[in-house]
């Protein structure tokens, strides 16, 4: 049975602590050395950095979020065992956790981070999808001659060295293909690895409910459930034919995966076609002055993501869902495309004016679309609002302000809503 010590890197024969350095910590798997497709995930990465920075932090319950009116973006796992969760409002969770460290978002401490985990994934192969901040696909098939171990040892490496020099941890999923690798990252979280081979892949989705599956939310999972389907097992009876009539294209989507079968490649070079961020509400509101917050929030979530990624967008999208799931959206095309958290606050609020459904809601988003270089964003000025360019320029100079001394030197009133 191949088997490592994920402390030490030793291979080690199947046992139950290692003998060279003497951890616990043994993976063992029969197709252990032989798979390469993997899902990289950090583990609470927002308040794994608010610890590390803040070392008083280790053993309390944090929260990262708005003021008492926000919405909790993410908790620790001290927070979460005691029911913390994402989207969830804040006077909520303080409720179940009153003595909880509540801390604003930094997001470009955050970006710093993402960027030397992104390159610390280069050192070990160019074959890098990253799918936010936090998570990433790595293909290190053909790497074993290069690094002289196969790509588990490597990516137990990875993550070993992002604890040691950057204080955050992750968790690993290796399988055989993308789909797979995602779920096994989620299997044994924080600082998990978790392996799902071929030969077990069938067995081990059996059980599992279709919720699994990307983009099977509760609409969606209701349907499936109006259909009979709730397992994987109840997904394998019907036809291809079937799926595809009652589902549409979801439903080819569905039968293969149903069987374990994901053939999209680990894509560094996908271009990116959008940008955006949403949120589910733990409770549906129709308050005016809370959904101008998330805006506010959202946009900040996307405008840093832009920045990141040194890209813009010309057209802003307003998302938002009925409690009977029922989706709004609109949508404005700008003349000149931007990255700029104050634009997208202002145009996702103008769209807000213009939805006339008084909700409530119990979800919303902002998005940036048509993507194009950052050096092409921003370009011209705004006639009908001549403190843009003003704005603008504080905002570049607080950008470079958080950067250096934390996001807390400069927090914007509409932050706390």
């Amino acid at each position: 049975m191949p088997a490592f010590c994920r402390s030490c890197l030793t291979r080690v024969p199947k046992q139950r602590r290692c003998p060279s350095c003497g951890s616990p910590r043994i993976l063992d798997h029969p197709e252990l050395f032989d798979l390469s497709i993997a899902h990289m995930d950090c583990d609470a990465f927002y308040a794994s950095v608010e610890k590390r920075d803040n070392p008083e932090l280790a053993d309390k319950p944090v929260i990262i979020g708005g003021g008492r009116r926000g919405v909790v973006s993410t908790a620790c796992y001290v927070a979460r065992i005691r029911g913390v969760r994402s989207a969830m409002p804040m006077f909520q969770a303080l409720k179940l956790c009153p003595d909880a460290v509540v801390i604003k978002p930094r997001m470009s401490v955050y970006v710093e981070v993402s960027r030397a985990i992104r390159a610390m994934m280069e050192d070990l192969t160019p074959a890098i999808q990253p799918l936010s901040l936090d998570e990433a696909f790595l293909d290190l098939t053909g790497t074993e001659k290069l690094h002289g171990a196969p790509p588990a040892i490597v990516l137990a490496g990875l993550v070993n060295r992002m604890h040691r020099e950057l204080g955050v941890t992750g968790s690993i999923g290796l399988s055989h293909n993308k789909f797979l690798a995602k779920v096994a990252s989620d299997l044994d979280k924080p600082r998990g690895f978790s392996v799902i081979g071929q030969a077990e892949t069938m067995d081990f989705l059996a059980d599992k409910p279709v919720g699994l599956i990307w983009g099977v939310g509760q609409a969606s999972g209701a349907a499936l459930e109006t259909a009979g389907i709730r397992t994987f097992t109840d997904l394998r009876r019907w036809e291809h034919r079937d799926l595809v009539a009652r589902f549409g294209s979801m439903g080819d989507r569905l039968y293969h995966l149903a069987r374990g079968e994901d053939r999209r490649k680990v894509n560094a070079h996908e271009p990116i076609k959008s940008i955006s961020h949403e949120t589910t509400f733990f409770e549906d509101t129709a308050d005016r002055e809370i959904l101008d917050g998330h805006i506010w929030r959202l946009a900040e979530k996307v405008s840093a993501r832009a920045k990141a990624r040194e890209l813009a967008g010309r057209v802003v999208t307003l998302k938002l869902k009925r409690a009977d799931h029922r989706a709004l959206s609109r949508r404005v095309a700008l003349r000149d495309a931007t990255q700029l958290a104050d634009r997208l606050y202002r145009t996702a609020r103008g769209l807000l004016d213009q939805v006339s459904d008084e909700g409530p809601f119990r979800l919303i988003g902002c998005g940036l679309s048509e993507l194009c270089p950052a050096a092409q964003a921003d370009l011209s000025g705004d006639l009908l609002d001549p403190q843009a360019g003003q704005r603008a320029g504080a905002e570049r100079a607080a950008d470079k302000i958080r950067a250096r001394f934390g996001t807390d030197a400069i927090v914007k009133g509409r932050a706390l809503r």
